[in-house]
């Protein structure tokens, strides 16, 4: 029953979270939006004392549960240790502590945290190994069904279904995600949970409380006969039948232990049962944990993003332009609180409904969100991103406050503007700009068949990019907006 319970509520933090990355509509949201907010690296650089709190006492009461449960990467993990299973039974063993992987890969987590190596917290956190792998290649094939679902709903007339563009992001993440999924996929697939119980900086800090944990998993050795199924089938290879112990603080209490043994040799109980040669080492968990909320599907309403050329002439692509400060989302209030806080689990830009965020490439913020407006701008009445958030690298923005808040300002290119380049009245920048900071001006006042060019009150522009991604102007727009390293209230 434990093993079910534990299975179940897996099985639904697992699909919430997974749901809410793959989802480009925004209606899953409102349903599991709370489920990132309960991981623990990202409840701490929150500052979320509550989810803290919460998981501090569910480990001392039921031991790594967390793991086997809340953790989506663990989840993952367990998913193909099972289908290794399948194919070979009883495929595990026992194998002792490996202290001198553990304890080094947690001090350097905490060195690069409190240093600001954003991009070492973030290979080794597991909710964002898993976030990368949701939001590269799981994201892009369900956009995928999404669109033939989409292509078949209009031959028959219908719009139950809309288009997605589908599109790669940044090529590093890709590669980063592919490279985690199968190196994970194999060592689960063999071993079990080697990553969990052997690089995992989480469930190493976890570790230290399970070892105290009030329920684990314990021996009833007049009843054991030493037949070794149950270290043969734990996935965290923390339980010598030998010596009839069980290792807490590597246990993630699954429960595949007491189902596997055939004499009821073994509990999940507080007290120790009757042993005659036991020694006493620690063990793990069970649920006792909220019952989810399952959420239901999506199809509704989607931002579709329409190319028009009118069949005349082929629209070349803009291309990024190079930017000295790089932008942050409204919310993350500086580029350094986004650096120092995101995990890079890429939760806001699977979200983003404008296409505007997108994976960085450099190398101190690798995988972390960076702006850019080729695709599409940020929207003064989105704040998504700002709701999915779970660690506090973009904070909490209501929609009105957002139109006030400046990332950047705008800055003009002679060269490329076309009434300068070749004529052409334009005013485009100018026509769609949403808090009026751009205005039509002629080039030379002293000329009256001079152009109008836009001239940038830099002092109201909030730098959302509606003038760079609308700007006609190819492949390089002849208005562009610089970024801000610390964000301001206009």
């Amino acid at each position: 029953m434990l093993r079910k319970i534990r299975i179940t509520l897996a099985a639904v933090m697992f699909l919430g979270i997974t749901l809410l990355f793959l989802d480009f509509t925004g209606t899953m949201q409102p349903w599991v939006g709370w489920m990132p907010k309960m991981q623990l690296l990202e409840a701490a650089l929150a500052l979320n004392v509550v989810v803290l709190a919460v998981l501090a006492v569910i480990t001392l009461l039921f031991g790594r549960i967390y793991c086997s449960v809340i953790c989506p990467l663990g989840v993952m993990q367990d998913i193909f240790g099972w289908m290794g299973k399948r194919v070979k039974k009883n495929r595990y063993s026992y194998s002792k502590e490996k202290k001198w992987l553990r304890y080094p890969m947690l001090c350097i987590f905490i060195v690069a945290l409190a240093f600001g190596i954003g991009t070492l917290v973030q290979l080794l956190a597991p909710y964002s190994a898993y976030g990368r792998i949701a939001t590269n290649i799981l994201q892009p094939v369900w956009q995928a069904g999404n669109n033939v679902l989409a292509a078949a709903a209009e031959y028959c007339d219908s719009y139950a279904f809309y288009h997605s563009d589908v599109w790669l992001r940044a090529w590093p993440s890709l590669v980063i995600a592919a490279v985690t999924l199968v190196v994970l996929a194999v060592l689960a697939w063999r071993n079990g949970r080697t990553y969990c119980n052997t690089v995992c900086p989480v469930g190493t800090f976890l570790s230290f409380f399970s070892r105290f944990s009030w329920f684990k998993v314990v021996f009833d050795t007049e009843k054991c006969r030493n037949c070794s199924l149950c270290s043969k089938n734990c996935k965290a290879a923390c339980i010598d039948f030998k010596t009839h112990t069980v290792d807490a603080s590597r246990c993630v209490a699954c429960g595949d232990c007491i189902e596997a043994c055939k004499f009821d040799a073994l509990k999940f109980a507080h007290k120790k049962l009757p042993a005659s040669s036991q020694k006493t080492d620690e063990v793990a968990s069970r649920r006792t944990f909220l019952a989810a909320t399952a959420a239901v599907a999506a199809t509704a309403m989607a931002q579709e993003a329409k190319k028009t050329d009118g069949g005349l002439a082929e629209i070349v692509d803009k291309v990024a332009p190079h930017r000295q400060t790089p932008l942050s989302p409204p919310g993350a209030l500086s580029a350094a609180n986004l650096a120092k806080r995101c995990t890079g689990c890429q939760l806001c830009i699977s979200e983003c409904p404008n296409g505007v965020l997108r994976p960085s490439v450099d190398l101190m913020h690798l995988m972390q969100p960076t702006m850019s407006y080729e695709r599409g701008f940020c929207r003064p009445e989105c704040n998504r991103c700002s709701e999915v958030c779970p660690s506090g690298a973009i904070k909490p923005i209501r929609k009105e406050d957002k139109s006030s808040t400046q990332i950047g300002h705008a800055v003009w290119i002679k060269k490329n503007c076309l009434p300068v380049a070749n004529g052409t009245p334009c005013g485009n920048c100018a026509r769609h700009c949403p808090v009026g900071a751009i205005e039509m001006m002629p080039l030379d006042i002293n000329n009256d068949e001079s152009p109008f060019v836009p001239m940038v009150n830099e002092a109201r522009c909030i730098g959302c990019g509606a003038c760079e991604y609308l700007c006609p102007a190819r492949p390089f727009s002849a208005i562009y907006v610089e970024g801000h390293e610390v964000h301001k209230e206009v």
